[in-house]
C-alpha cells in the first residue's frame, strides 16, 4: 500500500522525506498483511527504541574490559548484560553476543575447528538445511568437505541410520546439526552419540526454534554441544543479529575468531536491543507466548492437511509448516505469489527430493512466531489455515484472491501492530 501524504513530522521526514515514506509505507505494509515467513517476528517497541539509541556511535573494538579504544564503560555494561542475560536463558557457560548475524557466528566456530578442506557432515539445504551449512554457493561449501545427510523419504524426518553411516564412512571434524526448514524437533542428544564414535566437534544451529529452546518447548543442544549458535530474531524476537554459545575451555578460541578474526567495531545498539530481548525472554509472559506460537502452528497444520494438502513430515513440532505443492501442479514461486497477492506473505521453499529448481521450487514455507506476537491464537489460525487452503487451490483466480485479501484487512483490523506515532 502507498503512504499517503502526512503532515506527522519528525527529524527523519524533514531531511529525508523519501526515506520516510518508504518506512511508512513498509511500517503499513507490515501491519496489513499476514507476515507468515518462519524467520520473521516483530520486536517490541522496546528493542526498536534500543536499536535507535546513541549507541550506534560507539566504537568498542574488543571485550568488556578489554577494548581498543576509550569511552566504552557504558557499551561494556549493555554487553555484560546481554551475555549475563543469554547465559541464564539458554543455561549456557559462554556466550559472544557480537556476531552481527547467524552466518557470522557459524563462520566464527568453523574457523575455531577446522582448517579449509576439512570435512564437515550437515544438513542438506534442499532437504531443509542452511546455506551456511555447506551449500557449494556459500562460504561453507567453498572452504571445507562438505557431506550432507537428509530425511527420510516415507517420514520427511532426519535420517539418523543415514547420519551414522556418512559419520562412520567420512570421518567429518565437525557435525553441524540444525536447520531453516525442518518442521521438527532435533534429537541432539542422538547426534551426541554419532559424534562422540568418532571423535568429531558437535555444533547445533538453533536459529530458528532458539525462542522455543529457551522455555523449554524444543529439546535444548546447550548440554549435548561443543558450540550453539543462534540468530537473535526468529522466535527468540530480538533484533536481527547472532551468537554463540560454548564452554569456557572454548570461549578464547571462538571470541578470538568473532574479533579479530572477522569482525571489526560491534554493533553496540544492537547488542544492548538483544539485551533487551533475552530480558523479555525470561519472563513469564514469553513462556506463554512461545506455547502459543507451537499451537498455533500445530493448529496451523491441522487445517492446511484437512484441507487436502500434503505437509512435509505431515505436521509439525515447532513453530513452522512447510507444505508440498507437488500433488496440486503448481510450484512454490506460484503459491508464494498467489498468497502474497492475497495479503499472506510466506516465502517458496525447497521440499525433500524437489524436482523442482531453487528459484521455482514445490514448496512454501509458514511460520507462525510474528501472528502469534500480533496476539492471534488458535481460531485465527484455522481461518488462516481456510484461506491459504483456499488461494492455493485457486491461484489465478482474481475473485477469489479478492475476496481473501479482504478477510486478511478485516483480521488485521483487529490486531493492529506499531500504530503508536509509527506512521502518520
Amino acid at each position: 500500500m502507498t503512504a499517503k501524504p502526512s503532515s506527522f513530522s519528525t527529524p527523519l521526514a524533514a531531511s529525508d522525506p523519501e526515506i520516510f515514506r518508504t518506512i511508512q509505507d513498509e511500517t503499513r505494509r507490515q501491519g496489513g498483511q499476514l507476515e507468515m515467513i518462519a524467520s520473521e517476528n516483530f520486536v517490541s517497541r522496546a528493542v526498536l527504541e534500543t536499536v535507535g539509541t546513541v549507541l550506534t556511535n560507539k566504537y568498542a573494538e574488543g571485550y568488556p574490559g578489554h577494548r581498543y579504544y576509550g569511552g566504552c564503560v557504558h557499551v561494556d555494561e549493555a554487553e555484560n548484560l546481554a551475555r549475563d542475560r543469554a547465559k541464564k536463558l539458554f543455561g549456557a557457560a559462554h556466550v559472544n553476543v557480537q556476531p552481527h548475524s547467524g552466518s557470522q557466528a557459524n563462520m566464527a566456530v568453523y574457523f575455531a575447528c577446522l582448517k579449509p578442506g576439512d570435512t564437515i557432515l550437515a544438513m542438506d539445504l534442499a532437504q531443509g538445511g542452511h546455506l551456511t551449512h555447506g551449500s557449494p554457493v556459500n562460504f561453507s561449501g567453498r572452504l571445507y568437505k562438505v557431506v550432507s545427510y537428509g530425511v527420510e523419504r516415507g517420514s520427511g524426518r532426519i535420517d539418523m541410520d543415514q547420519v551414522r553411516q556418512l559419520a562412520h564412512a567420512e570421518k567429518p571434524k565437525l557435525i553441524m546439526t540444525g536447520a531453516s526448514a525442518y518442521p521438527r524437533a532435533i534429537d541432539f542428544a542422538a547426534f551426541r552419540v554419532i559424534a562422540d564414535e568418532i571423535g568429531a566437534v558437535l555444533v547445533a544451529d538453533i536459529a530458528h526454534p532458539a525462542g522455543l529452546v529457551a522455555k523449554g518447548l524444543h529439546p535444548s543442544p546447550v548440554p549435548y554441544c561443543d558450540f550453539v549458535t543462534t540468530t537473535t530474531h526468529k522466535t527468540l524476537r530480538g533484533p536481527r543479529g547472532g551468537m554463540i554459545m560454548a564452554g569456557e575451555q572454548s570461549a578464547k578460541a571462538v571470541d578470538s575468531q568473532i574479533f579479530p578474526g572477522i569482525q571489526g567495531g560491534p554493533l553496540m545498539h544492537v547488542i544492548a536491543a538483544k539485551a533487551v530481548a533475552f530480558r523479555e525472554a525470561l519472563s513469564d509472559d514469553f513462556g506463554a507466548y512461545a506455547k502459543q506460537i507451537v499451537l498455533n502452528a500445530q493448529a496451523l497444520a491441522a487445517t492446511l492437511v484437512g484441507g487436502g494438502l500434503d505437509l512435509c513430515s505431515g505436521g509439525t513440532d515447532n513453530h513452522l509448516v512447510l507444505i508440498d505443492l507437488t500433488k496440486t501442479g503448481i510450484s512454490g514461486k506460484q503459491g508464494e505469489h498467489a498468497l502474497d497477492r492475497a495479503g499472506i506473505t510466506v516465502n517458496k521453499n525447497m521440499v525433500p527430493y524437489d524436482t523442482r529448481k531453487p528459484m521455482e521450487t514445490s514448496g512454501v514455507r509458514l511460520g507462525t512466531p510474528a501472528l502469534t506476537t500480533r496476539g492471534m491464537k488458535v481460531a485465527e489460525m484455522e481461518a488462516i489455515g481456510r484461506m491459504i487452503v483456499r488461494v492455493l487451490e485457486n491461484p489465478e483466480d482474481a475473485k477469489t484472491l479478492e475476496q481473501v485479501r479482504g478477510e486478511v484487512d478485516d483480521l488485521c483490523k483487529g490486531f493492529p501492530l506499531y500504530t503508536e506515532r509509527l506512521v502518520g
